[in-house]
């Protein structure tokens, strides 16, 4: 995911030859009953993961059961779905801060959060210290982390230059795994866009929750439609914007 490259280091007075570390970023074209579908601009890992939980995110497919089969070629994806007529319409909203199509969210048609879940505040801390500790990012300082969990239990992990990409590929880890997605919740090492919210409502995940900051977009959706959104969980704290019911405040530990 990463390669050494030259560069002049420079600390204070010294200036020196050093190779860094640097995150791969690759074009990959997804291509969809022989139909383009969109190009990506990716790191290069989990990329049938990706493809799955891209095109049900997107509401291509309603199931991994649609996908027929998926070939993967140097910079190219071809999916053969069960549906070879499908028309590939425009994306349903504008991804915040990533590109995207020139429509918004409209909320009436989004779907709505169906679960029971909960979780304590001490699994949310001691899960992001096991998942925001990652090698690659000390290495490279150049990717966002996004992990699938059940309580402190870490179900997949994915590192990508876009945190949206990382999303698709755990969402699709869960649905090639058949996973009941709404016994679960996401954690992200960067800012809840409205976009993210959308894919947990597509995947009826029930919480989402970053290190860092949100939206107001993000917020306002998740509250119209279930989900609870988590910021700022780091350091013993956190802030719950939305449904709190889902989280149990308990004394953090050591």
């Amino acid at each position: 995911m990463y390669r050494k490259l030259p560069c002049k280091r420079i600390d204070g007075e010294l200036c020196e030859d050093h190779l860094h570390e640097v995150i791969e970023e690759v074009p990959l074209a997804l291509f969809v009953n022989g139909r383009h579908a969109m190009t990506a601009m990716m790191s290069p890992v989990m990329l049938e993961e990706f493809v799955t939980g891209y095109l049900f995110t997107e509401q291509i497919i309603k199931g991994i059961d649609e996908i027929e089969s998926i070939k993967i070629e140097k910079n190219r994806m071809s999916v053969i779905t069960t549906n070879l007529f499908k028309v590939l319409g425009p994306k349903k909203t504008i991804l915040s801060g990533c590109g995207g199509s020139t429509s918004f969210i409209d909320t009436e048609k989004l779907p709505k959060i169906q679960s029971d879940y909960h979780i304590t505040t001490q699994e949310i801390w001691n899960a992001g210290k096991a998942v925001l500790n990652s090698e690659l990012h000390r290495l490279t300082g150049g990717i966002h982390i996004v992990a699938l969990l059940d309580g402190e239990k870490i179900v997949a992990v994915s590192e990508d230059i876009g945190r949206h990409n990382a999303l698709d590929r755990v969402i699709g880890f869960g649905l090639r795994n058949r996973m009941d997605l709404s016994k679960t919740y996401v954690m992200v090492s960067g800012r809840i866009s409205s976009e993210m919210v959308r894919k947990c409502l597509i995947a009826n995940i029930p919480i989402i929750v970053s290190r860092g900051a949100t939206t107001t977009l993000a917020v306002e959706t998740a509250e119209k439609t279930g989900l609870t959104v988590v910021g700022f969980s780091r350091g013993g704290k956190m802030n719950i914007y939305t449904h709190p019911e889902r989280v149990s405040v308990v004394k953090p530990g050591p």
